[in-house]
């Protein structure tokens, strides 16, 4: 695989803004984006509500196979590598979490929840981590990482952010400091009078740091086996990362799969498949991580929830409302919060504006505002990232 120019791609994407890379890693946000709308309510059993059998007699998860963990809810068999950050504490969920978008489109529901916006005002501007990345002076080329192929919607606008799949792009060719490039470059930047001179010999700096971890080989932490998929994979880099202690602060990676309009399975099956994937990941990270649970929070969401009802092809249709999810040492766990019984459309034939399914009944920025000010501190701030909105405390952190 081609290495990328990291000074190049640094030169594209910082602002004039100038911080210096802190010497000890900040918290890290760990942002899952579960695309094509994940149907978190077979997540989060509500075994408790007999609405949930009788609308979904072959898609229902049976109370026999899953993991009781209060008395309403049962997690999905396939989470039980998180089972015990659950009933320690670590893992929760907020329930019936939306966009205000109604039109059931994967594309604009992701576009809005990735920019911050409410279908009500102006744009906000940029992505919303983005906005939050300017608030925080986040200039290093490694405060924020996406891992995969392109930019996410939430990083634009941000200071400086890179795209990579593995650590081991990052560099230049022959980027040893007896290399004629390095030397060059170093006799470039080295008076560090201007602007570009100092970001050019935090690059440098940077890509010293990076190179040591490179083809080392480590094996992760604490017993940790992540997944030999493309999410395992990328997860294992944010951890690498984490550790190194080079500046993280939000990393981006994104879990497919989830559009399920037939065949979705209950305990098991094609979404039980997915669920399984995701766990086993996060298992694998917060094990790697357990060395330093203080330093990182990961967050998980989705466009859009599904509907309560199974369709005729035995899967579920675009719905509203989700179970936003979190898992980390600040996270207040163990619990599923929001109403119950859970407000939701259950008849399929009643004309409703917009999909139906899961009542939308806390506002996504909310959560993403308060998970913000759990990892990072920030109060005034967060009215600037998301403008207009009015940010109530859910509790998860």
């Amino acid at each position: 695989m081609k290495r990328r120019s990291f000074i190049s791609k640094l030169a594209l994407a910082a602002s004039p803004a100038l911080a210096s890379t802190p010497s000890r890693g900040p918290h890290t946000l760990i942002h899952v984006f579960l695309r094509g709308g994940a149907d978190t309510l077979n997540f989060f059993v509500p075994y408790a509500d007999d609405r949930y059998y009788r609308l979904r007699p072959a898609l229902a998860v049976p109370i026999s196979q899953a993991i009781r963990v209060s008395e309403h809810y049962a997690l999905h068999p396939a989470l039980r590598p998180l089972e015990a950050a659950f009933k320690e504490g670590r893992f929760g969920a907020v329930q019936a979490v939306g966009v205000d978008n109604t039109s059931g489109s994967h594309f604009d529901c992701q576009d809005q929840m990735e920019h911050g916006d409410s279908m009500q005002g102006a744009p906000a501007g940029g992505g919303w981590l983005g906005r939050f990345l300017r608030q925080h002076d986040a200039v290093s080329a490694l405060s924020a990482v996406a891992i995969g192929r392109s930019l996410p919607e939430s990083l634009r606008g941000a200071p400086a952010v890179s795209v990579l799949e593995r650590m081991d792009e990052i560099g230049i060719r022959g980027a040893g400091d007896a290399s004629p490039v390095v030397q060059a470059l170093e006799a470039m930047y080295g008076a560090e009078v201007t602007l570009l001179g100092r970001r050019g010999r935090e690059t440098l700096d940077l890509l010293r740091q990076v190179s040591r971890l490179q083809g080392r080989g480590e094996p992760p932490s604490g017993g940790a086996e992540y997944p030999k998929d493309a999410f395992g994979v990328g997860l294992r880099e944010i951890a690498r990362l984490v550790k190194a202690r080079v500046g993280l602060q939000v990393a981006c990676i994104d879990l497919g799969g989830w559009d399920t309009h037939f065949f979705q399975g209950n305990a098991t099956g094609t979404q039980a498949e997915r669920i399984a994937t995701l766990a086993a990941g996060l298992a694998a990270l917060e094990k790697d991580l357990s060395d330093c649970p203080d330093t990182w929070t990961v967050m998980v969401t989705t466009e859009f929830g599904r509907r309560v009802y199974e369709n005729a092809s035995l899967g579920t249709d675009h719905g509203r409302g989700f179970a936003l999810m979190a898992l980390g040492a600040r996270v207040k766990g163990g619990r599923v919060l929001g109403s119950w019984p859970i407000r939701a459309e259950e008849d399929v034939n009643v004309n409703t504006p917009g999909p139906g399914g899961l009542h939308a009944e806390t506002d996504y920025r909310d959560v993403f505002a308060e998970v913000l000010r759990g990892c990072f501190g920030l109060r005034a701030e967060l009215g600037r990232i998301f403008p207009g909105a009015s940010l109530r405390s859910t509790g998860l952190m």
